[in-house]
């Protein structure tokens, strides 16, 4: 879904605001907001101060006092603290420790925002388990919802997205051991997406729990999808094999973070061995390898539109597929666009990264024979992308297709959302040094190697199709610096992001031509990936934030 605002920062006609809601002349007349917040109001009064909390949609499009020290004077874009949609000291105490330390006072100010945006605002619902009343049970096609529970809506877009959640929650997984309400936040978001997953495991958004009693919303679209999807469940059914790993890595996070085997229920597993049976069907070629004859896809998808990038053509089906390649299908990429050739690379990368991990946690609690299939798949999967995802190019030698069909054929370019052919390290797939990636990397961040790495007078980065030609994503720029051992290439992604936050938040994408026309003034899995970033360089190289000799931050060991 694409929201766009082109804005021209103005004064706004109302005086600013400061935390406290009075109104200033000048940064220097406000008390800047200390790593101890407000407290949360009684629960009596919670509610009433709740409803008097201005939309976050139209908050986010507007600067708020006080204004950073920096050069820039970035606005503090956190809602108050009775308007939070979830609370931790520990993250408070987070963001204390590092904006303390920051040199740069306008980076540090964008994190204080960023790091806890998706607890701030995207936290639609949440229930810890303990609650014994029958409102938080709710029949669904298989069994019940139970325990924890939590739906994380994207930003600005009343819907979850498996891959947006899981990336918005990720830099709190650190905090999980040591903070019981982080811990159920994440194990109930891990409950809440395996529930989707049993429900719908070909569709990538969907609506609020039916327990939440949280209204639903419409996407707008008029679309033919089999199999068919309850629309009170599901917001929109895109079936991007990356959703499906990002549901094995919100689990595999947890546990790799506090040791945990708590979401690994009954349900969990009906989930995974969900995830199992679409594997299996999606690795399906278009024809049958015995006789030849076509052979329909289990999953279709038509929409009535004249974006070829929002429907699959041949009647839903989108282009053939060789079989005896190892590869997964996928119909969409990350950024909801089609896929042209529909073995996606990274996503399959990442689901054989993600299947191995799952594979060795379950292997530890007792299922040898499911992990002997899931570390099978994995392989099978990890084998194809060698054999059938890596070619060469006379220029850059060899590189990674970001798609291929099996056959032969292979689109070049990358896209920003996440996985990508730059994120492959970040994902565990391959190491940074590694020489096919290495090259790859090379032609994915030149403009003669990449047709969306755009370039303009005011940013550059990778886009994609699903904006256009003129907007790049500040994101791709943030998976750059992840994914670099060189300290001017890191600080100079960093400062470009910087440079591209007016509002004091990331955006989806930026004009690279005006960096005040962007779209999504609320988006917070950009937001995440920006406090990612951040927390990285904390680890990797702290000398570039918080100056010489600075020793590593490492969150959750503070």
């Amino acid at each position: 879904m694409l929201l766009h605002s082109s804005v021209i920062l103005l004064l706004w006609t109302p005086l600013y605001l400061g935390v406290n809601g009075a109104s200033a002349d000048s940064r220097d007349d406000i008390i800047k907001p200390k790593a101890k917040q407000e407290p949360i109001a009684a629960e009596e009064n919670h509610e009433s101060y709740r409803k008097a909390c201005p939309d976050y949609q139209n908050y986010a499009q507007f600067p708020h006092r006080p204004l950073s020290d920096g050069p820039l004077a970035l606005p503090y874009q956190r809602p108050s603290p009775h308007c939070r949609t979830f609370s931790s000291p520990l993250v408070e105490k987070v963001i204390e420790d590092v904006t303390s330390r920051m040199e740069d006072k306008d980076l540090a100010r964008v994190f204080e925002n960023a790091f806890p945006n998706t607890l701030d605002t995207t936290v639609r619902w949440h229930v810890d388990g303990s609650e014994k009343r029958s409102i938080f049970k709710h029949a669904s096609k298989y069994g019940h919802w139970d325990g924890p529970q939590s739906f994380i809506v994207t930003g600005d877009i009343n819907a979850e997205w498996l891959r947006d959640s899981t990336n918005q929650l990720a830099q709190y997984q650190g905090l999980a051991k040591k903070d019981k309400k982080i811990e159920k936040l994440i194990l109930g978001a891990i409950n809440t997406q395996a529930e989707y997953v049993i429900e719908s495991p070909y569709c990538n958004a969907f609506q609020p729990p039916p327990p939440s009693h949280v209204h639903t919303v419409s996407n707008g679209q008029d679309d033919t999808v089999h199999p068919a999807y309850e629309p009170t469940i599901v917001f929109e059914c895109k079936y991007e094999l990356d959703s499906l790993a990002h549901f094995l890595a919100l689990g595999n996070q947890f546990h790799n973070k506090t040791g945990s085997n708590a979401f690994l229920t009954p349900r969990w597993y009906l989930a995974l061995d969900t995830v199992l049976e679409v594997l299996e069907e999606q690795a399906k070629p278009t024809f049958k390898e015995s006789t030849g004859q076509y052979e329909k896809n289990e999953y279709t998808f038509r929409r009535q539109t004249n974006a070829g990038t929002e429907t699959l053509n041949l009647k839903g089906v989108g282009n053939p597929l060789n079989g005896n390649t190892g590869l997964i299908r996928s119909a969409f990429r990350p950024s909801d666009d089609a896929t042209i050739l529909g073995f996606f690379i990274p996503a399959n990368a990442m689901m054989a990264v993600e299947l191995q991990r799952t594979g060795e946690i379950v292997k530890s609690a007792g299922k040898a024979e499911l992990a002997k299939k899931l570390l099978d798949r994995a392989a099978s999967i990890r084998n194809g992308i060698w054999e059938h995802g890596v070619i060469p190019h006379k220029h850059y030698g060899e590189v990674f297709a970001y798609e291929v069909d099996g056959y032969g054929s292979r689109i070049l370019m990358d896209d920003a959302n996440l996985p990508s052919l730059l994120a492959l390290p970040l994902l565990g797939f391959v190491d940074v040094s590694d020489k096919v990636y290495q090259n790859t990397r090379k032609m994915i961040l030149e403009k003669s190697g990449n047709p969306y790495y755009l370039t303009g007078k005011s940013f550059q980065g990778i886009g994609g199709p699903h904006i256009g030609l003129q907007y790049a994503w500040p994101m791709s720029r943030l998976v750059q610096s992840m994914t670099s051992k060189d300290d001017k290439e890191i600080i100079d992604a960093l400062h470009a992001v910087r440079d591209s936050c007016k509002l004091g938040l990331v955006h989806e994408s930026i004009n690279v031509g005006r960096v005040t026309d962007y779209t999504r003034s609320w988006f917070a899995w950009a937001n995440s990936v920006f406090a990612q970033a951040i927390l990285d360089v904390a680890r990797r190289k702290p000398h570039l934030l918080f100056g010489k000799d600075a020793k590593p931050y490492v969150i959750g060991e503070q």
